[in-house]
């Protein structure tokens, strides 16, 4: 039997049957009650596996994210699934571009939910909208997926620019 990791999107739109076996982290459990809530019966009923990545992994899906330019547009959740995909060798199931991104550069199967999904591999750089700087990415999720902070050179705002 094939291990599939869910993202959210998974979660909200697959039919229970559909969910059986698959995978899971328990923030997201949390994350989809609080935002539709009228989906907690149908997800206890699904027989998902509910798990934490180990360290390693977590630490390989941090260090990916890094490397990508992917770490500033990632919630702690989604770096959580990336991880939970490596930890258990599973196929992930997702229609954030970031995460097929990140699936595609670490060599993880991803498949879609309802999207068509990345034609190519990209990467990203933290830059300032003013000057121009180009910043370190952070070395963890950003909780505001769109703020990611001032310039320290010039104080203007930073935004993520893909590299061509």
């Amino acid at each position: 039997m094939k291990k599939e990791v869910l993202d959210t999107a998974a979660l909200i739109s697959w039919p229970v049957g559909r969910m059986k076996g698959c995978y899971a982290t328990p923030s997201q459990k949390i994350e989809l009650y609080k935002i539709y809530p009228k989906k907690e019966i149908e997800i206890e009923s699904a027989d998902l596996i509910w798990l934490e990545s180990d360290e390693k992994s977590f630490q390989i899906a941090t260090k990916l994210a890094e490397e990508t330019g992917d770490m500033a547009g990632l919630s702690k959740i989604d770096l959580g699934i990336l991880a939970l995909s490596i930890f258990v060798s599973g196929t992930l199931i997702t229609d954030d571009y970031r995460l097929q991104n990140l699936a595609q550069n670490a060599g993880i199967n991803w498949e879609t939910v309802s999207t068509d999904g990345i034609t190519k591999i990209w990467k990203w750089e933290l830059r300032c909208t003013a000057c121009k700087k180009i910043h370190a990415q952070p070395k963890k999720p950003n909780p505001k997926k769109s703020d990611w902070g001032i310039c320290q050179d010039c104080g203007s705002k930073l935004k993520l620019k893909k590299i061509e």
